[in-house]
């Protein structure tokens, strides 16, 4: 099992000096991976419901910090060597995937391979109305952007699709390894998208049994190996017994939130952290 950090990038985390110091202490302790969220913006005005929450609230203010993903794990690269870079989850509709490909290409081939790029369909109607993408288009899109971002990254540089056209487009440095695909999704929808199209399916919902088994249908169902695709949970709470409980379920990295402390106590933060938890997951 491995143990990745959620949100490590958002307060009291936010800053430049949180930045440069918590990657470092993950992966002195151990922990496998950083997942990084993406909302461009927050509109303060909204009519669309938070699809995480019982109330359909957002939990955090429209000034909440969201430092983009690709930046902030290219700030985390530079400091670290092996810890694992992922966008959890980065709103594909919303990027234009060729220009992501060159982002995430040079991101992987700087980090030596690090880059796991996870893949959300976006929920916040008005944050797409704010960057000028059709909300209602967006499946689409991510099916076709997803085949963009692998044509780009494999060499196979001529694509025909209704968003994109190129022929013979050349896009390098290509990535040093193959970068994985993580989805994210909380409905069925999602789950039998990621069935189809993933390397790893992350639902970040309380009870993931029931997409883990839709997504493992789909899979089938597009003849792949269901077991090819990792399946991924937070561990809520975060204890080494969840953690077991979660890979009984086949979930090999199970995800948590990092100490939430100020920046001169992280250091000794981690060292509990480290105690309670890496240390006691790392024999499962």
């Amino acid at each position: 099992m491995r143990i990745g950090l959620l949100s490590p990038n958002m307060p009291p985390h936010d800053s430049p000096e949180a930045a440069r110091l918590l990657p470092v202490l993950a992966e002195r302790h151990g922990v496998e991976s950083l997942w990084v969220p993406e909302h461009v913006v927050l509109p303060a005005d909204h009519t669309t419901r938070y699809p995480y929450a019982d109330d359909g609230r957002l939990p955090v203010p429209a000034e909440w910090p969201y430092p983009d993903p690709l930046t902030w794990l290219s700030f985390a690269a530079a400091v670290t060597d092996r810890v694992r870079l992922v966008t959890g989850m980065l709103i594909l509709p919303q990027r234009n995937p060729v220009v992501l490909a060159k982002e995430t290409a040079t991101l992987d081939f700087l980090s030596g391979g690090r880059l796991d790029l996870g893949l959300g369909m976006g929920w916040f109607r008005e944050e797409f109305a704010a960057v000028g993408v059709d909300f209602d288009d967006r499946a689409a899109r991510f099916e076709e952007y997803v085949a963009v971002l692998r044509a780009l990254w494999s060499g196979d540089e001529t694509f025909a699709g209704y968003y994109h056209r190129f022929t013979r487009a050349r896009c390098h440095p290509k990535p040093a390894g193959r970068i994985p695909l993580i989805l994210g999704g909380h409905t069925r929808a999602g789950a039998r998208r990621a069935g189809r199209l993933a390397d790893g399916y992350f639902p970040a919902v309380a009870d993931p049994v029931p997409l883990f088994a839709e997504c493992r249908v789909a899979a089938e169902a597009a003849g792949r190996d269901p077991d090819a695709i990792e399946l991924i949970a937070e561990a809520a709470p975060a204890t080494p017994e969840r953690v077991a409980e979660l890979a009984a379920l086949g979930v090999t990295r199970a995800l948590v939130y990092p100490p939430s402390v100020p920046l001169d106590e992280l250091p000794g933060a981690f060292e509990e952290f480290a105690a309670r938890l890496l240390r006691p997951v790392a024999l499962l």
